[in-house]
């Protein structure tokens, strides 16, 4: 992952934006790869009955995946839009407990076998996002963070697609990771560097899953405005740059070839000293 620094605490704007679209990055975002799970449950011994909390768990696209490999898990979900979207997509699933609240504020019970956050660790406190992991796992439980971004040096679309973005009337700065001029795993941090400075936990990895996802025009432009910046842009804004994106990928063809890599950050809550 990158060694640049972590980007500072986000608002709760930005980290709640997603509930104004709910229904459509159920649609729209992608799902995980399905050894990027098994990855997470390899490391973690995890196995049917393990019991696993999941932070940030959006509309459950990540839940299902756990659920399907007989994890027992609780899902923890701040807004609440997004809740209900999970709450009804998991409602016959007696191996999942919705908890609508903010991580932060989260009271774990007894510890848990593992802590997985997909796609949403970033959102997380920095001042104590490790430490409320570590009381909620049991000693030697596995943290793991996972995160799937573009590949921008890989598409062969960037520069066009970076044209668009300065093309249209509309100013939105290369801080998030679908805007082609990004460094996408900016968002991630450094996680070795992370882990080691945080209290209790060793045996640092991160596993890498490259894939590519194809795109039509009108299938991209749905997935770019379920990602906060573009959200957050004032609605004319928004369909101007969106209109753009949508020529320069039917001009190029009518389609996006988009490289990703899922990393799977994997960390293990450290046995109690004797």
């Amino acid at each position: 992952m990158s060694d640049a620094a972590r980007q500072p605490g986000f608002s709760d704007e930005q980290r709640l934006a997603f509930g104004q679209v709910a229904e459509l990055y159920d649609r729209a975002r992608p799902s995980y790869p399905a050894a990027a799970i098994d990855a997470v449950l390899e490391y973690g011994a995890l196995g049917p009955g393990s019991r696993v909390a999941e932070i940030g768990a959006g509309t459950g696209k990540a839940t299902v995946l756990l659920v399907q490999r007989g994890l027992t898990v609780t899902a923890i979900e701040p807004s609440e839009p997004m809740a209900a979207v999970a709450r009804a997509k998991l409602a016959a699933s007696p191996a999942v407990t919705l908890v609508p609240t903010a991580f932060e504020a989260w009271d774990p019970g007894l510890p848990f076998d593992a802590v997985v956050s997909v796609q949403a660790w970033h959102w997380l406190d920095p001042k104590v996002r490790y430490a409320r992991a570590r009381e909620a796992l049991r000693p030697g439980g596995a943290l793991a963070a996972v995160w799937s971004f573009p590949d921008w040096e890989r598409c062969r679309q960037r520069g066009a697609l970076s044209r668009a973005y300065r093309i249209a009337p509309v100013t939105l700065a290369p801080d998030f990771p679908m805007h082609p001029d990004s460094e996408p795993t900016r968002l991630a941090g450094d996680w070795h560097a992370e882990v080691t400075a945080a209290t209790g936990f060793g045996a640092v990895e991160v596993r890498e899953f490259p894939r590519t996802e194809r795109y039509t025009a009108q299938d991209y432009v749905a997935l770019l405005q379920t990602h906060q910046d573009h959200i957050l842009l004032n609605e004319d804004d928004r369909a101007a740059l969106m209109e753009e994106i949508r020529r320069t990928i039917e001009s190029g063809g009518g389609s996006l070839e988009l490289p990703l890599t899922t990393y799977v950050c994997l960390a293990r809550r450290l046995q109690e000293s004797a």
